[in-house]
């Protein structure tokens, strides 16, 4: 019987960090130490990639690279792109614990999952240095993943598959078709669609929908409701194979995905 055997989850806006807020702030403040100016909505575009490419993303938008050579009379250089990275990094480091808390009901649906015998594995756009913070503080709070894999030591990160496939080693797990990939980003529908496994998105908590708790409770339903759908198409035009509102869909889902497997 053909079945998902593994469910591959992001971290940050999918399991923890409702909203994904850690690094949105620490890219802002990054910048600004540059005396230039990017927003919220720019750093969540390229949300999902490893923050060192993330940084290079920010410094190809045009009008940030005008600004730099207004104020600097020059072009910026990889240097330029190194200093920043460093300067995020102090930033996120003083403040990736208090953002490590569980997203709701995504313990007690993983355990969930875990009882019925699915592995939980995990890719992120945090380095290793990083998640030495977040998964144990994750943990603490009752979340925990069979595997963790970062982007250290790959030929690349995301949109590309390795990640995936270094779970799906690690893991022993033998077909792509038996793994679920489930994140709240654009470039994790793409890692997911590149690595040929099946792949849902979710959109409370998401970066994409960008709201804290309190802000996505105090919206209008109508506008909540228009905000979550332009999520739902983003993701869908990205490639997902289905999207979500929240986790508490997840096992039904993998039932249907099961079914559908074994009547094809």
């Amino acid at each position: 019987m053909k079945k998902i055997e593994c469910v591959i989850l992001d971290w940050a806006g999918t399991a923890v960090d409702y909203g994904c807020f850690a690094p949105v702030s620490a890219f802002i403040e990054s910048f600004r130490t540059l005396g230039l100016e990017v927003t919220a909505a720019e750093t969540r575009a390229h949300m999902g990639l490893t923050k060192i490419e993330e940084i290079r993303a920010l410094f190809r938008i045009e009008r940030v690279s005008d600004e730099f050579r207004a104020k600097y009379g020059r072009d910026y250089n990889e240097n330029d792109v190194q200093s920043c990275y460093a300067e995020f990094q102090r930033l996120l480091f003083s403040t990736l614990r208090s953002y490590s808390g569980p997203i709701l009901k995504v313990v007690e649906t993983i355990d969930h999952l875990r009882e019925q015998g699915i592995k939980i594995g995990s890719t992120t756009g945090y380095t290793r240095e990083m998640m030495d913070i977040v998964i144990p503080a994750a943990e603490e709070q009752g979340y925990r993943v069979d595997n963790c894999v970062t982007s250290d030591g790959l030929p690349a990160g995301r949109p590309y598959p390795y990640m995936i496939y270094k779970n799906m080693c690690d893991l022993a797990v033998p077909s792509r078709f038996s793994v679920l990939k489930y994140g709240d980003t654009i470039s994790d529908i793409r890692e997911g669609v590149n690595a040929g496994v099946w792949t849902v998105g979710v959109i409370l908590g998401s970066n994409e929908l960008g709201l804290t708790e309190e802000e996505v409770e105090a919206l209008p339903a109508e506008e909540l409701k228009r905000r979550m759908m332009e999520v739902r198409y983003r993701m869908y035009a990205a490639g997902a194979h289905y999207v979500v509102d929240s986790i508490e869909e997840l096992p039904a889902l993998i039932e249907a995905i099961n079914e559908r497997m074994n009547n094809e």
